[in-house]
């Protein structure tokens, strides 16, 4: 049986945590906040040191020195990968472990293991992108586990990554805080809102830390997504409004069946 390590446990390490435990797999934990709470959970990184598997779930601006961490920690051929939301950071470097950067497409606008759960990921897309050479079996290892999950891996570069979750995440997380900044001085429109206005400024209850880290450190493709929204909504004022939006309706429907 594989032992797989977590570090962090957040809502994304947590609910790694628990479903690898689900899943019936040896698997301890490196958290300052959780040690004690569980005996295969310890404030000692001492505990990866026979993992096959280690995935880090810190934030952000902690990956980095959690990576260098485990530069003395680790063997040479235990796999490491990262859960961040931005991926060409983490690239910069190569590493003596065989490390293959990822990226579950998965979350709430909860944090906390108190939040976490076994089964998050079950039909998500989980982004892999190898920055450096790596052994065809250790990333195949990655994907059987990353499908064990219950999601479907995808293979593509940090650059492409990074530009899409600009896209699909981090640009609309920033449009829902505006949104609701926007309505926040009419109080009517406040009392009056329904379903509508909460299903789009969900986003705008994003983790603060995880927001901060998004927008500083993603911040020209942010922009470039915004300039692109802009145009969009120029398009949706000057041709068939109709027409679009039928074609934005198909599109989607067939996005999420």
């Amino acid at each position: 049986m594989k032992k797989i390590g977590v570090i962090g446990l957040g809502l994304i390490g947590g609910s790694i945590f628990k479903s690898l435990t689900a899943l019936g797999f040896d698997v301890c934990a490196v958290s300052n906040s959780m040690q004690g709470i569980l005996p295969n959970i310890t404030a000692d990184y001492a505990i990866l040191k026979d993992c096959e598997i280690v995935f880090v779930c810190t934030a952000m601006n902690k990956t980095l020195a959690v990576l260098d961490t485990l530069e003395h920690i680790l063997p040479s051929d235990t796999i490491v990968t990262d859960v961040c939301s931005l991926k060409a950071f983490v690239c910069q470097k190569e590493r003596p472990y065989i490390f293959i950067p990822s990226h579950p497409m998965a979350g709430t606008e909860h944090k906390g293991f108190e939040n976490s759960f076994d089964g998050l990921f079950k039909g998500a897309k989980w982004v892999i992108t190898p920055c450096f050479a790596v052994p065809k079996e250790a990333r195949i290892n990655l994907e059987n586990l990353i499908r064990e999950f219950g999601a479907e891996p995808v293979i593509t570069t940090p650059k492409e990554h990074d530009e899409a979750v600009a896209l699909i995440s981090h640009m609309p997380m920033v449009v829902a805080q505006a949104m609701f900044l926007t309505a926040s001085d009419n109080k009517l429109a406040l009392d009056i809102a329904s379903s509508g206005f909460r299903d789009m400024t969900r986003l705008a209850m994003s983790n603060e830390e995880m927001a901060c880290d998004m927008v500083n450190m993603n911040a020209e493709n942010i922009q470039n997504a915004i300039l692109k929204l802009y145009k969009s909504l120029g398009e949706l004022t000057n041709k068939n409004y109709a027409e679009i939006i039928q074609k934005i309706k198909s599109q989607r429907e067939k996005m999420f069946i």
